[in-house]
């Protein structure tokens, strides 16, 4: 049973990560691709980090004639739900993005779901684009992993990004535009606020 309780003990204090890019010295764009169950409640936490200058929810993983909600919700097609977050690498990193992906994002120890979703297409995952990307994400799986941080082992996937898809507008912004839905009232907004209690740094409204 997955309840408020639970989505209370899923925020985890995890240490900076070791191996990261250095904050750019001019502001410009990056993007990173990341899973981790529903798409909506990985998008309302990123759209709240300094920095970030969009997140997008969407597919990756799969073909794109198998990107839309209704197939990919078969678990068959090979994709994600999946954020595509746009920042700014002079204000934050993308290791502080995992950092806040790993913590309070998501679970990133549970196979093939998060919290009521179960299915491939909530798997925990990160779509790297750059060979840093891919350095910086595997270096700190393996550095979380050997500090025993979260109870069980990481199981997230680092895979190359072959195509990221948007997803329908009626999945854009859901969880701020749909705040009382029990759904998110219980497994998103607690997500936010945690990312606000936690990284009251990059915490932005």
């Amino acid at each position: 049973m997955w309840n408020r309780a639970n989505a209370a003990e899923s925020a985890v204090a995890l240490p900076n990560p070791a191996v990261d890019a250095q904050l750019a010295a001019t502001s410009g764009k990056e993007t990173a691709v990341v899973a981790g169950g529903c798409f909506w409640g990985i998008q309302a936490v990123f759209q709240h980090v300094k920095g970030v200058k969009s997140a997008v929810s969407g597919y990756s993983g799969g073909a794109s004639k198998t990107a839309e909600y209704e197939v990919v919700s078969t678990g068959q097609t090979g994709h994600a739900e999946s954020v595509q977050i746009t920042y700014d690498p002079s204000q934050i990193t993308y290791g502080q993005l995992l950092k806040i992906f790993f913590s309070v994002a998501h679970d990133p120890t549970q196979l093939n779901r998060q919290g009521p979703d179960t299915g491939t297409q909530y798997r925990s995952a990160i779509f790297y684009a750059t060979d840093e990307q891919k350095r910086i994400a595997e270096a700190y799986i393996a550095q979380l992993d050997q500090a025993k941080t979260f109870p069980r082992q990481i199981v997230t996937q680092v895979v190359p990004l072959k195509g990221f898809y948007t997803a329908e507008a009626y999945h854009q912004n859901y969880a701020a535009l749909h705040p009382d839905n029990p759904y998110i009232a219980i497994n998103d907004l607690p997500k936010v606020e945690h990312l606000r209690q936690q990284f009251p740094e990059l915490y932005k409204k």
